[in-house]
């Protein structure tokens, strides 16, 4: 297993810097996010999980990427970036806050990444464009979102054996689906990013949670990116200041 820490990542100087821009950007972007494809097969290739941490004080989000194998679930590659954050904070935006230390990051891999998965939303956003959708297009791979909580939006609860799902709905319309990774525990909530179907979604997810509720990948991603925010700061991040995990709205 190879490690990478990526040079310092920069912002770039056309990125949005105010919510006009930012949501122009957005609907630019959106109309090339690609649902009709299944994406690759669960177990096979590459699963790699993306998360970053910040710290607010210091103005300071580190990403971490990590590759696994999708049959054994192994670490294969793992990189880190550091930048500064890069977009104010504004629900329904925060992709912009931490995409170019994630493309930093996701750029230092040698292994192919595979699918990519992302800890937040693809199309169950407001705006239908989600951190994995903005990724998926930026760069091309196929991507999903695994998140916590399911936003703005309704479902009904999944039985409790662990597989069952429930469509997450924005009014009729179905953007996700809240999954049920563990027997009788809350579920997660998956959606398309780019270039994957949402059964495809759903079963890697299932492939990739055998013991805990959330991905490993996003489980190993999010230790990860804790340990390069620590390295950067020289310290502990303070825990009222530091998040690896954004609040919805990514």
């Amino acid at each position: 297993m190879t490690t990478h820490t990526a040079t310092p990542s920069h912002v770039p100087a056309d990125w949005p810097t105010d919510e006009p821009s930012a949501r122009a950007v957005q609907d630019g972007l959106r109309a090339r996010v690609v649902l009709g494809e299944e994406g690759p097969r669960p177990g096979t290739g590459h699963v790699t999980g993306v998360d970053v941490a910040y710290d607010d004080e210091r103005d300071i989000v580190a990403a971490a990427v990590v590759v696994l194998d999708a049959a054994t679930l192994e670490v294969v590659e793992e990189a880190t970036a550091v930048g500064r954050v890069a977009f104010p904070y504004v629900p329904g935006l925060l992709a912009f806050r931490e995409i170019p230390t994630l493309l930093a990051a996701l750029g230092a891999l040698e292994a192919d990444p595979g699918l990519v998965v992302c800890d937040g939303y693809g199309i169950a956003h407001p705006r239908r464009f989600g951190l994995a959708s903005h990724l998926g297009v930026l760069t091309g791979l196929p991507t999903i979102g695994v998140a916590k909580n399911p936003f703005t939006f309704t479902y009904e609860a999944p039985g409790a054996p662990r597989g069952s799902a429930a469509p997450l709905l924005d009014g009729a319309e179905e953007i996700g689906r809240a999954l049920r990774t563990r027997e009788d525990v809350k579920p997660v909530f998956v959606s398309v990013g780019h270039r994957v179907s949402l059964d495809n979604a759903c079963a890697h997810t299932l492939r990739l949670t055998p013991r805990y509720r959330l991905p490993e990948s996003t489980r190993r991603a999010d230790a990860l990116c804790r340990a390069a925010l620590r390295e950067a700061t020289g310290a502990a991040p303070d825990p009222a200041a530091a998040t690896a995990s954004p609040p919805p709205g990514t």
